[in-house]
């Protein structure tokens, strides 16, 4: 039964919980971090680690991308980003880069940010990025607009996108965008079914439109829009938001349900925000995601192209930017690998993510993730 409460004379709104609220309950047996898997598979592509970066330039370039596949993990390319709209990257993120060094206020890194994403979109650009990372052997994932899935895709896909990720801040079913040039809704359930490749849809907050997402055909629905706090301003901008623990668990019942409506359909849920340490991942697995988006705790890695700098897409949006630029890595300098599996002496879950994972799954007793996604949870009062 929903926990709904009074705010006020004939208003009532649901109490609905953070990651921040909810803990992991320990069971009868232990096991050994040896003897459990983190590995996941959405369509035909298996993966030794739950994790989808988060489809932003700060932390994936052609080479990360390659560097996450390598390491076991999906690096997503923005097909809207910079490596789409300038041909000398590095030079442009030194300019980016440099103006944060030099003190310039969060305001003026967004109009920069802006600037350079008023460059236009350059098939052949993000043709070449997906071309390297296809040609390293590791999974070719690319994320694009609804507002401009169906301009790009044909391009990406020739290419050689092997997964599509159709992300944006909210996305319906029922009603995607509308072109500059007047043409008709892009049709999401119309458009994967023409595609040969999986994509991943979102994102969403509640179990309804998590449900409408999948019956669209897609494989993966993204819960949350990337939230992190003091950077991410969806919630001020907009007032949109739901707490992430209650927003995964309600799109894992739609999963749930959705299953049964379709005789054994699977679709995969994909945790996108206020996931900061390695606890929000076995958190947010606990609370019924197959795999989480990560943003934030990647841009500490020494292979960031925004070197410690973090953004999403939405920093750059002409007229309602919901985004800041901000350091995120004063304190720590590591590599993608030991971020991502250690050793560590961070003590805060900042670094060796995935090694955490297998060892809240070992110390809970489970031996993989969808048997993880069973553990009991408490909230904190």
């Amino acid at each position: 039964m929903r926990d709904l409460v009074d705010i006020g004379m004939g208003r009532t709104a649901r109490r609905a919980f953070g990651l921040d609220e909810v803990e992991i309950v320990p069971s009868r047996r232990t096991r050994s971090s040896k003897d459990v898997s983190t590995t996941w598979q959405i369509d035909a592509y298996r993966f030794d680690i739950p994790l989808i970066t988060h489809p932003t330039d700060a932390i994936v370039s052609p080479g990360t991308a390659i560097a996450v596949g390598e390491l076991g993990g999906l690096g997503v390319l923005n097909a809207e980003g910079l490596w789409a709209r300038h041909p000398n990257v590095e030079e442009v993120l030194f300019r980016l880069v440099t103006a944060a060094e030099d003190g310039d206020e969060p305001g003026v890194l967004v109009r920069l940010l802006q600037e350079l994403h008023a460059a236009p979109l350059r098939v052949d650009l993000i043709a070449e990025a997906v071309k390297q990372v296809r040609e390293s052997g590791v999974t070719v994932a690319v994320r694009v607009s609804p507002q401009h899935a169906a301009e790009l895709t044909p391009d990406l896909l020739a290419a050689g996108v092997e997964i599509l990720v159709v992300q944006g801040t909210i996305v319906s079913a029922e009603h995607v965008a509308r072109d500059s040039a007047g043409a008709e809704p892009l049709n999401l359930k119309r458009f994967i079914a023409d595609l040969d490749v999986p994509v991943i849809a979102g994102g969403v907050h509640d179990y309804r439109t998590a449900m409408h997402l999948m019956r669209t055909g897609a494989a993966g629905v993204i819960v949350g829009y990337g939230h992190c706090p003091g950077i991410t301003t969806t919630d001020s901008s907009l007032g949109i938001g739901v707490p992430m623990a209650t927003a995964i668990v309600d799109a894992a019942a739609a999963r749930r349900d959705y299953l049964d409506e379709t005789g054994g359909r699977y679709v995969h849920v994909i945790a996108d925000g206020d996931v900061r340490t390695s606890g929000d991942i076995a958190k947010s697995i606990a609370c019924g995601a197959d795999a989480v988006m990560l943003g934030a705790p990647l841009a500490v890695a020494a292979e960031a192209p925004g070197q410690g700098l973090y953004w999403t897409s939405a920093a750059a949006h002409p007229s309602l930017p919901r985004s800041a630029v901000l350091p995120v890595a004063e304190d720590i300098e590591v590599d993608l690998k030991t971020l991502l599996f250690g050793p560590s002496s961070d003590a805060d879950g900042l670094v060796n993510l995935f090694g955490a994972l297998r060892r809240a799954l070992a110390k809970t007793g489970y031996s993989d993730l969808k048997e993880f996604q069973k553990v009991g949870l408490t909230v904190r009062s």
